[in-house]
């Protein structure tokens, strides 16, 4: 088990796109978390029937107000992601301090990882799975995130589109 409020590093040291690093999933899978009041920034996008619309442009805003408010840990980054409806979803960006004009949250839980590679579409099979997970461990699914590691055109470049599963255990 990780320390208290500890993420997997997070590689960045690859970056041919100039957008997303490449993703590294060594370390990734099979990680047990433990958050206590994790501060993590929370925002929201639309969707329209689950497909993002305004992902771009809110993970944009949020990434400029991180870097405004001091230097960013590149090795603290996580993205949770979990959809509220076809409509809505949710983000909670890893910080390690306030970030002025975003709603700061904070966690307090197990979790699990596993990592998938695949296409976007496989989602609800992943989100099934890491339900299974939790339960083949002796746990109690609670809500299970994504964290989507790189963007659809950054996925094309790198030939892998690795996606992190996050289920909470309670």
């Amino acid at each position: 088990m990780m320390k208290i409020n500890e993420v997997p590093r997070y590689d960045s040291s690859i970056n041919t796109t100039g957008c997303c690093a490449k993703f590294n999933p060594d370390g990734w899978g099979g990680r047990q978390l433990s958050f206590r009041d994790k501060p993590f920034l929370r925002a929201a996008t639309r969707s329209v029937m689950h497909i993002p619309v305004n992902m771009g442009s809110v993970f944009t805003r949020v990434r400029r107000h991180m870097e405004q408010a001091g230097p960013v840990d590149e090795a603290n980054t996580l993205v949770l992601s979990h959809e509220l409806s076809s409509w809505r979803a949710e983000h909670l960006f890893a910080t390690d301090k306030p970030v002025e004009g975003e709603e700061m949250v904070t966690l307090t839980g197990n979790y699990i990882t596993k990592v998938f590679e695949g296409p976007y579409r496989e989602a609800k099979r992943w989100h099934d799975t890491m339900l299974a997970e939790v339960k083949a461990q002796g746990g109690t699914p609670g809500k299970v995130w994504f964290f989507y590691t790189t963007c659809p055109k950054c996925a094309k470049v790198y030939g892998k589109n690795y996606v992190v599963g996050v289920a909470e255990t309670v």
